[in-house]
């Protein structure tokens, strides 16, 4: 028999005649292996999940001009007026291609116009229905989203209005109240996603004889007259949106009488922590597109301190996993070592090296290893399972690199919990050992 089959033969037979103690050995490495694979998976994959789920509740980003973007636009009759241009499906197209070069991301367009309903001042939101349906699941909308002839308004209008699902209300839309004096006011008016603000503004700014077309446009500030629109739902969100009249893109042109770009790019985008930064440097360094980026601090301050928590709490733990492994395969080996310790002398008596006897040592704790970091890896994948469909009702595929790095970090850390007993093993004195027997 050879050098090496002679090994293992002693090996496995050290193994098997004290079957207690390996198990014991065996079950501290499963125990610490189970347990730091489920929080490794977890802290890996929940930040991701998080992420996404905290998507549903808006925007993370986002982009509105930098206020140089105006056009000089001729009104009928009267002279002209500067008018804001707001950001072109162009600029809205290239924005969104820098934003998904970083991950996946949906966004919603607002274009934000002062008009008056009953001689009160309001604000009206062009929008496309399906993209801001998308982006804001936790909008609570009673009745249906805005189509061509109807519009969705905010709980606050709805209350002010005595509006009903259904009826109908009359908009004006005054030219004065959007004057470029005012379009500072104007950006951020109604997303409280953006926490631009979310207050409306009836500036009157200098008035112009404007002529009145289809209720287009009025200087008379008690004016009543206007376009007539259906209610086809109530939006109650709790912030700066129940104070808005959302309407199709097409109906505030028409409204308008003007077609320009939009005021607002909500992105509700997959990057978070540093991409998501430097996404926002990279537009704002870009002082050609005429656009400026800024996060949503509410959301993205929520998920950084929930995934900082979560991180925290898995080097708590694990830390004290690892010791506690640590401690307990150590002190399986160093009984093996003294319930050996005449076979050791023995050994060593008939001629075996101290480097010899610490290798079967240090081979024999890392097959112990070994097999309670293969079983822990698939107990602790299976709770990491369990734990995410409960929480956030999803699956977790197997990520193999962290599986065989849980393995293969089990043996090692029993290799070097039986550093001590082994360094013990090899200082035994053959002749005080066999003599004691």
């Amino acid at each position: 028999m050879t050098n090496t089959g002679m090994f293992f033969r002693m090996l496995f037979g050290a193994v098997f005649r004290r079957r207690s103690r390996a198990i014991m050995a065996v079950v501290a490495s499963l125990v610490g292996a189970a347990t730091l694979f489920c929080l490794a998976a977890i802290c890996i994959a929940v930040p991701q999940q998080m992420n996404d789920e905290m998507r549903a509740y808006g925007a993370n980003l986002i982009v509105t001009p930098t206020g140089e973007t105006t056009d000089s636009a001729s009104s009928d009759s009267a002279g002209s007026s500067a008018t804001k241009s707001g950001i072109d499906a162009a600029m809205v197209k290239h924005t969104t291609e820098m934003v998904r070069a970083k991950g996946s991301a949906k966004y919603a367009t607002y274009r934000y116009e002062n008009v008056r309903v009953n001689a009160a001042p309001y604000v009206m939101a062009g929008v496309d229905p399906a993209q801001v349906e998308n982006l804001n699941h936790h909008w609570n909308v009673e009745g249906s989203w805005p189509t061509d002839g109807k519009v969705l308004i905010g709980r606050d209008v709805a209350d002010a209005l005595n509006a009903k699902i259904g009826g109908g209300i009359t908009i004006g839309y005054r030219a004065s109240d959007n004057a470029s004096s005012s379009a500072s006011s104007d950006e951020g008016a109604g997303s409280a996603n953006a926490e631009t603000g979310g207050e409306t503004s009836g500036q009157t700014g200098e008035t112009s004889a404007q002529p009145t077309q289809d209720g287009r446009v009025s200087s008379d500030i008690m004016d009543t007259k206007g376009t007539e629109f259906r209610v086809a739902g109530i939006v109650d969100t709790g912030g700066s949106e129940d104070s808005i009249i959302y309407a199709t893109n097409a109906d505030v042109d028409k409204l308008t009488g003007v077609t320009r770009g939009v005021d607002v790019i909500e992105y509700s985008a997959s990057a978070s922590g540093d991409d998501l930064a430097a996404t926002v440097k990279s537009i704002n360094d870009m002082t050609s597109m005429h656009v400026k980026a800024q996060q949503v601090t509410k959301i993205t301050s929520s998920d950084t301190r929930i995934i900082t928590m979560l991180q925290t709490l898995f080097w708590i733990v694990s830390i004290v996993v690892l010791v506690l492994t640590l401690v307990g395969v150590s002190t399986t080996i160093s009984s093996i070592v003294s319930q050996r310790s005449y076979e050791i002398g023995l050994r060593k008596a008939l001629g075996a090296s101290s480097a010899s006897i610490g290798m079967e040592f240090y081979v024999e704790s890392a097959l112990y290893g070994l097999i309670g970091g293969l079983i822990g890896t698939g107990i602790g994948y299976a709770l990491a399972r369990v734990l995410t469909g409960v929480v956030f009702q999803r699956s977790l595929p197997v990520n193999w690199p962290l599986a065989i790095g849980s393995v293969l970090f089990s043996a090692l850390i029993a290799v070097l919990a039986s550093i001590p007993p082994v360094s013990r093993a090899s200082r035994i004195d053959p002749a005080i050992v066999l003599r004691e027997e």
